[in-house]
């Protein structure tokens, strides 16, 4: 537990229900917020904090420790508190099943210092964690089979341990990993990325990215649009036992 929130949750004579009224949020998401290592998404964190009348940095020291960059730190907190993330990617193995080789592969070439590039592996790495714990989300990854056989750089034995993590991940129980075959022809996912992220509150939010920068979208909508697509997708793929073996045999196809 989090003694610091515990303790001030008691001294301002709030619970998780009151907490979670005032907030605008779903009280089991509220009660997390006691835990070790569990925060409130960035728009909330403030006005808890001022609800109990402490700092943040009181009653969740290792905000400061967050490796992630800023901007990228909304979408780490909806992902940490999500329950189900459907994960779209059409070049990249998605980050929460990354390799650290691979992870470094994904930023050369860009206008990166090398402290700057280890800072973002390091919290790609770090968010990966959330599908280790107790109360893990399901993750359902659908990739493109191109992904399996495009190679890092060159560098075969990076793709192969890639590979075989990517098999040890779907083996996981919570997570499913698809492949759509590349005898497929054109297909909803050539559009683009996109991961569906739901709450335990029942709400979905999506994060769409594109070469410029990354989109968090929640309207109604535009949520209806990609979860349509996203069953289009998931219906190109192959099953999971079908995926696994391919994932399998991509492994041994680098060696």
């Amino acid at each position: 537990m989090n003694h610091a929130v515990v303790a001030a949750m008691a001294e301002a004579g709030e619970t998780a229900d009151s907490l979670a009224a005032q907030i605008g949020v779903d009280p089991k998401t509220a009660a997390k917020w006691a835990s070790h290592g569990r925060t409130p998404q960035t728009r909330h964190r403030a006005r808890v904090a001022a609800i109990l009348g402490r700092e943040v940095t009181e009653l969740w020291p290792d905000v400061l420790k967050r490796r992630e960059p800023a901007w990228f730190r909304p979408w780490a907190d909806i992902e940490r508190e999500a329950v189900s993330l459907r994960w779209f990617e059409l070049a990249w193995i998605p980050g929460l099943l990354q390799t650290e080789a691979y992870a470094r592969a994904t930023l050369a070439g860009e206008k990166l210092t090398a402290e700057e590039v280890d800072q973002l592996v390091s919290a790609r790495i770090q968010r990966q964690a959330v599908l280790r714990r107790d109360n893990a989300p399901m993750l359902i990854a659908v990739i493109d089979e191109l992904v399996l056989r495009r190679t890092a750089y060159g560098d075969r034995e990076l793709m192969r341990e890639q590979c075989t993590h990517l098999a040890a991940c779907a083996g996981l129980p919570t997570v499913s990993v698809h492949v759509v075959p590349a005898t497929v022809g054109m297909y909803s996912g050539l559009g683009g990325p996109f991961i569906l992220a739901e709450q335990d509150n029942g709400a979905t939010v999506a994060r769409v990215d594109g070469q410029a920068q990354a989109q968090i979208v929640e309207g109604a909508a535009e949520i209806a649009t990609l979860s349509r697509r996203w069953e289009r997708i998931r219906g190109e793929a192959l099953s999971r036992s079908q995926s696994l073996d391919m994932l399998r045999e991509a492994a041994r196809s680098w060696t």
